[in-house]
């Protein structure tokens, strides 16, 4: 094995990622989801209207504008460039 990778430390990584997944599934509601889901399209459609009133829209223009954080408008308008929307 390549020496720096820790086997154990792996290990531990991974048990560590399964418990959260059950965690995060757990809380998971799928009523909580549709609210989400449906909060995520009304901010798309806020961030389309946003990008349509300018032709090099940032992610700092579209956190300014719609209150969000440069980190989630940036995932924002990659998400809907990905999706052919923008």
């Amino acid at each position: 094995m390549d020496e720096g990778v820790d086997p154990a430390h792996m290990c531990q990584s991974l048990v560590n990622k399964v418990a959260q997944s059950e965690q995060l599934a757990a809380v998971a509601d799928p009523e909580v989801i549709v609210l989400f889901e449906d909060w995520l399209e009304e901010l798309e459609q806020e961030i389309l209207r946003i990008a349509s009133t300018t032709r090099n829209t940032s992610a700092g223009e579209v956190a300014d504008a719609a209150g969000l954080s440069r980190a989630g408008a940036a995932f924002i308008l990659a998400k809907l460039q990905r999706d052919g929307k923008l």
